[in-house]
């Protein structure tokens, strides 16, 4: 074993649909589905077809991979090793190498995305759930890693909810670009079929339970591939960001959020104390190899003419990886946010060592609503908070001594205001309109 995703990353179920033994055993579908549209069309008959089909499926990846260190082609290879097995002059009539390899690669793509779309769907409403779980706890907001005004952890679970539900959307637009195949020969013009080009191509897609791709050359325009990586990429960003915010969250000086940590799991070799946050980790590590697929997968939709094979080799590790990666921090995501564990009192706490300096917009806009002049009313919140800051008081220690302020409130309706929960907005609605959206999409 040398790569990684051998032994350590990845689904069995995704790695499955990307092993060696499915993609020969995938383009032997294809080769089959050829010959049954050529039966159809008064080719060969149809007990040919199920007699080379029998014999095929048999056949293991070593000897394809056998015959092609003679020859140093793997079609023709696969070609060789049908004919080995099951002798008819049909195989392989009229097509060329990548009527095979991108249709047998659309049946990969499209059973890739029946695992991630359902994951998506989890994830979006797994997100939903927590959402109206954690609807009231209010916590501090930060912007530029300071402290803001206050939110709740529902609105931030309703934010990252609504973004992976964004993905199952995106993913439902693509998949009528993506998932199609050909049958169209050397340079797409069907010359080895003649006037029954379409006809063939047509059933052979319907067969495969894909659809035919509306013109191609020798191969299909790598722009549906592209888009397919830049949608793995920005999936993997959101998760990315969900769990670098994790791990701010869990943050010793922080601890509000954590991820779940098992009875018997070890932190550290060295320090038996620690909880690290590895799962959350892992995602934001494997995120930046997905992401670096991206300009490999848009070099290789740059081709000579017709075709050149320079996209090749990249294809063989760019859409493999990307999507068993993909998968794989999806998977861990959903485990992530099923355990998370919220630490109330460090919520509080961390709310309450701002001794109300975060709650400043707060005063300022009800000094407006009374009748103060906006940007004057800021100054003097400035000048007061950056006393409380010099003098280690709180921001309503510091505005009790302003008369200017306190001809507009008593200090209790100032205390008030300076209550994180008396400043929330829409936020509680918010959420719930977020979560009723989310699970009408992913319903």
């Amino acid at each position: 074993m040398i790569h990684p995703i051998e032994y350590r990353y990845g689904t069995k179920e995704m790695k499955r649909i990307w092993s060696e033994e499915s993609k020969v055993k995938r383009m032997i579908r294809v080769e089959i589905a050829l010959l049954k549209a050529l039966s159809k069309m008064g080719y060969l008959n149809i007990e040919e077809v199920e007699r080379v089909r029998k014999k095929a499926l048999k056949i293991s990846p070593a000897r394809v991979k056998q015959i092609e260190d003679e020859i140093r082609h793997d079609i023709m290879a696969l070609v060789r090793a049908i004919s080995e097995v099951a002798e008819c002059r049909w195989i392989h009539f009229g097509a060329t190498s990548n009527d095979i390899i991108d249709t047998a690669t659309a049946t990969q793509l499209r059973d890739s995305i029946l695992i991630m779309e359902e994951k998506i769907k989890k994830l979006g409403k797994i997100l939903a759930r927590k959402a109206l779980e954690f609807r009231n706890i209010v916590c501090l907001g930060r912007t530029h890693g300071q402290a803001a005004l206050p939110t709740t952890y529902g609105f931030r679970f309703a934010l990252w909810s609504s973004e992976i539900t964004r993905h199952y959307i995106r993913l439902q637009q693509i998949k009528e670009r993506l998932l199609v195949g050909k049958m169209s020969g050397a340079i797409g013009t069907q010359a080895g079929f003649g006037k029954d080009g379409f006809e063939i191509e047509n059933e052979v897609m319907r067969l495969l339970n894909l659809k035919p791709a509306i013109i191609s050359s020798q191969i299909i325009p790598r722009d549906i591939y592209c888009e397919y990586l830049e949608f793995l990429a920005n999936l993997a960003t959101t998760l990315e960001k969900i769990a670098l915010n994790f791990r701010i969250l869990q943050r010793s000086e922080v601890g509000e959020l954590m991820e779940k940590f098992e009875a018997k799991q070890v932190g550290s070799s060295t320090m038996p104390h620690k909880r690290n946050p590895i799962d959350s980790e892992n995602i934001c590590g494997l995120a930046r190899i997905v992401r670096a697929f991206v300009e490999p997968q848009h070099q290789s939709a740059i081709l000579w003419e017709e075709r050149d094979l320079t996209n090749s080799s990249a294809e063989r590790i760019t859409l493999l990886e990307a999507t068993i990666l993909a998968d794989h921090i999806l998977t861990r995501m959903i485990r992530v946010v099923s355990g998370v564990a919220i630490d109330l009192e460090n919520v509080k706490k961390n709310l309450e060592m701002q001794r109300g300096l975060n709650m400043s917009e707060a005063v300022m806009i009800a000094l407006t609503k009374k009748g103060f002049d906006r940007q004057m009313a800021h100054e003097i919140l400035r000048e007061a908070s950056m006393r409380a800051y010099v003098n280690s008081t709180s921001l309503l220690d510091e505005l009790l001594k302003y008369g200017d302020i306190m001809k507009y409130f008593t200090a209790e309706e100032l205390s008030n205001l300076l209550k994180p929960e008396n400043y929330l907005g829409t936020a509680l609605e918010r959420i719930e309109k977020v979560v009723e959206w989310v699970y009408e999409v992913l319903k």
